[in-house]
């Protein structure tokens, strides 16, 4: 709980400083980004497990 007090205070005092990001992933063989979505193709891709390869 204190660290998303701490994590809320920071954001808040940077606030002016963030722009949008844009997400994109690849979506049966091209690139779109996550915010056109439905919400069938939104709670899919939260449900997607994330991996990190070794280097």
């Amino acid at each position: 709980m204190q660290n998303i007090k701490k994590m809320n205070s920071l954001l808040e005092t940077i606030q002016e400083k963030r722009t949008k990001c844009v997400v994109y992933t690849r979506v049966m063989g091209y690139h779109r980004p996550v915010e056109s979505f439905n919400i069938g193709k939104t709670g899919e891709h939260k449900e997607r497990v994330k991996f990190k390869e070794k280097t």
